[in-house]
């Protein structure tokens, strides 16, 4: 198989092609790591080559639905045992993990070859992929502009055709934002779904789940396929779906009922492509035979934004304390930016962190109320394209102030100086609508139906009930089936 035919199939075409003994896993391992040698210097995609493991891996037996399909892991909450897992922080860059992480080895278990770990920023708490331990990773359909984050190495390096799929997570859109700054699809699933353990529990109150960024419908079903299942780690047991992923994609749905909306209280002037793309995914949802309307936000977004921070802020500053205790670590091994929302959220306290926890019910029954008339929620999974790298880099003078604010413990200041206001637009202005699911642990799918006229991706958004994670796949597979995307390659590659 030449490079060129390797661009062109899933990671569910290469098993097959494996399995029939038309390709080896080596010669695909060989093929993957041509290609990660090609682009990555552009793109920084991958941070850590596994070579001398797959190289080996590829010798023994494989089995599985993805028996030797080169594969990447995520640089965070996707631990290979023996091996450093940095979650984008200096503070942990020789944090060895003693065993594999619960999805990694279900990854394993389905026959995957990994080959090397993806960028993340530092302790995934942002939006786009620039740490300072590894360097900011690169879009490949704009080298000047973001992947995306948290998960913006692994959709870096798909977009690109390093691999069909690679490993990814979501706490608050790091799955669905990266996949729609690089024409992916990407499925945060319903809570409690994915695997957690044995090491961690479930992160950030159970937001967090597992999963991938990948080119095709099939191979999204697929991957999830292999991973979900009881987990004897899990505080709680969610019930299982009824029937695989790869199945429920087979039937296409009808006459659903869509209500979709681009407004935003944080972004009240989304991107005029964001509002292209909503509009002509609900053309095509129509098209389809969907009843589709334009419908106002279905809760408080604005408080939503907040309450999500608060939380966020808190976690931070634990997940800090907890590294400095762990690993000796100190304030110079972390960025300024982490120092100083890791102080904001010692400094807010706890009254307001619970406060923001009891209303996410609110948030949640506002969802469960709209979805009795409607089946799903459509919105734009980002509100502007993909940010220039380093746009939102803090100036130096401010790094500088917020390391002496955070060693003074002077959060108190930064509360009342409304700087929680502002992290809120900075943060969350240009990507206001994926926090709804994490926050209330619906499913959610961006799906890549629009490219500008520049040629960059903005994907849309949709959001189902709970345990709807099945629909939302047969719907993607619909769409794409409709409006096909993953023969699509970004020029700069």
């Amino acid at each position: 198989m030449e490079l060129t035919e390797y661009l062109t199939y899933d990671a569910t075409s290469l098993a097959a092609k494996v399995a029939d003994g038309e390709v080896s896993a080596a010669e695909l391992l060989a093929l993957a790591q041509q290609r990660a040698d090609q682009v990555n210097p552009k793109l920084n995609a991958i941070v850590r080559r596994m070579d001398a493991i797959a190289e080996r891996r590829v010798k023994e037996p494989l089995a599985g639905p993805f028996a030797g399909v080169p594969f990447l892991i995520k640089d965070l909450l996707q631990e290979y045992g023996g091996l450093p897992t940095s979650h984008g922080t200096a503070a942990m860059r020789n944090a060895t993990a003693a065993e594999h992480s619960a999805v990694v080895q279900k990854f394993l278990d389905a026959g995957v070859v990994i080959f090397g770990k993806t960028n993340t920023p530092e302790l995934g708490s942002k939006g786009i992929t620039e740490s300072a331990l590894w360097g900011p990773c690169r879009n490949p359909w704009d080298l000047s502009r973001t992947p995306g984050g948290s998960s913006g190495g692994s959709a870096s390096a798909v977009a690109a055709g390093i691999v069909p799929a690679a490993g990814a997570n979501d706490g608050g859109g790091s799955i669905r934002i990266p996949a729609a700054c690089c024409g992916l699809v990407g499925l945060k699933t319903s809570r409690g779904l994915t695997p957690f353990g044995p090491v961690d529990g479930d992160p950030l109150l159970g937001w967090v789940t597992q999963g991938v960024v990948s080119r095709t419908v099939r191979d999204t079903a697929g991957f999830l396929d292999a991973i979900v299942g009881p987990n004897k780690y899990e505080g709680a047991q969610i019930v299982q779906p009824a029937v695989p992923f790869s199945t429920a994609i087979e039937t296409a749905p009808t006459g659903l009922r869509i209500g979709y909306s681009a407004t935003s209280a944080i972004n009240p002037s989304p991107d005029p492509d964001a509002v292209r793309a909503v509009e002509e995914a609900a053309q095509l949802l129509t098209d389809l035979g969907h009843r589709v309307e334009e419908v106002d936000p279905p809760y408080d977004d604005a408080q939503l934004s907040r309450d999500f921070l608060t939380i966020w802020f808190a976690q931070l500053f634990g997940q800090v304390t907890r590294i400095k205790e762990m690993y000796g670590a100190s304030d110079a091994d972390f960025e300024p930016d982490t120092l100083a929302v890791a102080e904001l959220g010692r400094a807010t306290g706890i009254g307001p962190v619970f406060m923001a926890m009891e209303r996410i019910h609110e948030f949640t029954r506002s969802l469960v109320d709209y979805q009795d008339t409607h089946d799903l929620l459509l919105t734009p999974t980002l509100a502007k394209v993909p940010l220039k790298v380093g746009e939102t880099e803090t100036p130096h003078a401010l790094q500088v102030g917020s390391r002496v604010i955070a060693k003074a413990r002077a959060g108190k200041l930064l509360a009342l100086s409304g700087l929680a206001d502002d992290l809120v637009e900075q943060a969350l202005g240009w990507v206001p609508y994926t926090q709804l699911a994490n926050m209330t642990g619906r499913p959610a799918i961006s799906v890549p139906l629009h490219w500008t006229d520049d040629g960059v991706p903005l994907g849309v958004q949709f959001v189902g009930r709970l345990g709807q994670d099945g629909g939302l796949l047969a719907l993607a597979a619909q769409l794409e089936q409709a409006a096909p995307w993953a023969g699509r390659y970004p020029a700069p590659c």
